[in-house]
This record gives structure tokens, C-alpha cells and sequence, in this order.
């Protein structure tokens, strides 16, 4: 019995625990990488370009008179303007 619930916990390591952490350090490193003028969408739905960088926030503008404060763990990458960055890292 005891060997079936180690197993268990094996299986639902390598396919559920591990994948997951993988996927947080990337989304971390994305964070990290950011800079002024890279386009994001919140976890909100909102799309927008970071108009400045601070230690726990990011300064996004939506629109033309319109700046947002957002935490930077509700900020994801753009997935178009990802996409088209990591082409230009795969020609260089």
C-alpha cells in the first residue's frame, strides 16, 4: 500500500508539480526581461505598453491620456509582440 501512494506522488510530480514550476520561472524571467515600450496584457484583460519600470510595478499606458499602476505579477507578456521577438532572437 505504502509503495502505491509513493508512486502516486511520482506520477503526480513529474506531471503535474514540476511542468508547473517550469512554467512560473519562465514567466518570471519574461517579467524580469521587461522594459519600457514592450507590450503587455494584464491579468485583467487590459492591453498596454509599459511606459516606466518600478521595483514591484509597472507604469502602462492603455490609451493616449490614459496611464495604468499594475503589480508586475499581473503582467504578462503580449503574445503577438513575444512571438515576433522570439523570431528576431532565432535570425540573429
Amino acid at each position: 500500500m505504502i509503495i502505491m501512494m509513493l508512486l502516486i506522488f511520482v506520477v503526480f510530480y513529474f506531471f503535474m508539480i514540476r511542468p508547473q514550476t517550469k512554467k512560473q520561472k519562465e514567466i518570471q524571467k519574461q517579467r524580469e526581461a521587461m522594459k519600457k515600450g514592450d507590450k503587455v496584457v494584464t491579468a485583467g484583460g487590459i492591453y498596454g505598453e509599459i511606459k516606466e519600470v518600478q521595483e514591484n510595478a509597472f507604469i502602462i499606458t492603455v490609451s493616449k491620456d490614459v496611464t495604468l499602476k499594475v503589480s508586475k505579477e499581473s503582467v504578462y507578456a503580449d503574445v503577438a509582440d513575444a512571438t515576433q521577438a522570439a523570431a528576431q532572437q532565432e535570425k540573429k
